[in-house]
């Protein structure tokens, strides 16, 4: 691989790495599900994330996701749909916080230690939340368009989507391990509750935001 290909892969992963550090829907399906569930969990949501991120960068990589943006008609159902999903997130989440309100760290210890019964279940939640999230469509499109030439070689082709993946697998993984530590675990049981109400409000923010600016574009 050439050093200019090389140098336009660091700048790819900086930029990526600096996306993935920013609070989101990402971060917060990490969070809530950690916490709530424990580490397994938690790695799975990882690796569901992150092979969204997968498939956002193949889409973009090949053209797909430029045509979806460039079709009015398939861009709003894509966006109607992640807008639906995160909401739907949200309002599951708050509603869990009215349900058990008052249960706290003994709710939450129960829960880490049952986990999650199907783990493709939580890998589903992570692959859905990212590849349904119309802002990602929108960022990987820039991202490629920007900073990725067309003539670029197979090798860098496939070294900026080994790097994408990677990076977004070690970050999210690496962010679940440090939540379900067991010193942090014992502190974050106690605000269980606190922290699924503010996952929640995220998603609602997040999916509510993506509705109301849909449909009122219409």
């Amino acid at each position: 691989m050439i050093a200019s290909e090389s140098s336009l892969l660091l700048t790819l992963a900086t930029v990526h790495a600096i996306a993935l550090a920013s609070p989101g829907p990402d971060v917060a399906l990490v969070v809530q599900s950690a916490t709530r569930y424990g580490r397994r969990t938690g790695f799975l949501i990882a690796l569901g994330l992150s092979m969204g991120i997968l498939l956002h960068s193949i889409f973009s990589l090949t053209g797909v996701s430029l045509l979806i943006q460039q079709h009015p008609l398939w861009f709003v159902i894509i966006k109607l749909a992640g807008g639906s999903y995160l909401l739907w997130l949200g309002v599951g989440a708050l509603g869990y916080v009215l349900r058990h309100k008052g249960e706290g760290r003994s709710l939450a210890k129960v829960e880490v230690e049952r986990g999650l019964e199907a783990p493709f279940k939580a890998f589903a939640r992570g692959f859905v939340t990212n590849l349904l999230n119309p802002k990602a469509l929108v960022f990987f499109v820039s991202l490629f368009s920007t900073l990725v030439p067309a003539d670029l070689s197979i090798e860098g082709k496939l070294g900026a989507l080994g790097i994408l993946w990677s990076l977004s697998l070690f970050w999210f993984a690496l962010l679940a391990q440090l939540l379900t530590s067991k010193a942090l675990q014992m502190r974050l049981q106690k605000a269980a509750l606190t922290l699924d109400g503010i996952c929640g409000a995220v998603f609602v923010l997040v999916g509510g935001g993506i509705l109301w600016s849909t449909l009122t574009s219409l």
